[in-house]
């Protein structure tokens, strides 16, 4: 079966956006892509730094609410059905709670061909492009280097600690076909 949706997890600052975005340039049809800064983004105002929504804690450490639990298992569910309609898909993720995160995506993209893929980045590479992003809580990219892949089974595992974005995602599109 061809694959229908590409998930790439890693912590932080690992170089998942420049992957996906070079995987839209390489891969032969058009895919969406769909990040876990968008789900955010689109989550209202009033939920961020809420207890039932996110918080982002000032060490880099980040905890998630019952609200927000809700909706981001119906926003898995909606990318899941985009899918099923046949829409081929990347998502960007971030793995906070390691397996349980995966298991909560393969329930809702049961029956779908997945490509699962792990995307590692040594943690002062991470941290550094943190650094320079300055859009994130310093300390983030370290403490989810690791955790994130705790518990997590991949197809695929790239490392961008030395690897450019476009040779990752050459490698991912050549599993993905």
């Amino acid at each position: 079966m061809t694959t229908q949706v590409i998930i790439l997890n890693g912590g932080s600052s690992s170089g998942k956006s420049g992957i996906v975005r070079c995987l839209q340039s390489v891969l032969p049809d058009p895919w969406l892509a769909f990040g876990c800064d968008s789900f955010v983004d689109a989550l209202p105002a009033r939920m961020q730094g809420a207890d039932g929504g996110i918080v982002f804690d000032p060490d880099g450490g980040v905890s998630v609410g019952a609200d927000f639990r809700a909706l981001d298992e119906a926003w898995a569910e909606g990318i899941a059905a985009m899918a099923r309609a046949g829409a081929r898909i990347v998502i960007d993720d971030v793995f906070l709670g390691g397996a349980a995160s995966q298991q909560r995506w393969q329930k809702a993209l049961d029956g779908l061909p997945v490509l699962w893929v792990g995307v590692r980045c040594d943690s002062e590479v991470a941290a550094g492009r943190e650094i320079a992003r300055g859009d994130r809580v310093s300390g983030m990219a370290a403490m989810q280097a690791d955790m994130v892949h705790e518990g997590v089974t991949y197809d695929l595992e790239v490392d961008t600690t030395h690897t450019e974005s476009l040779e990752c995602a050459r490698i991912i599109a050549a599993h993905a076909v």
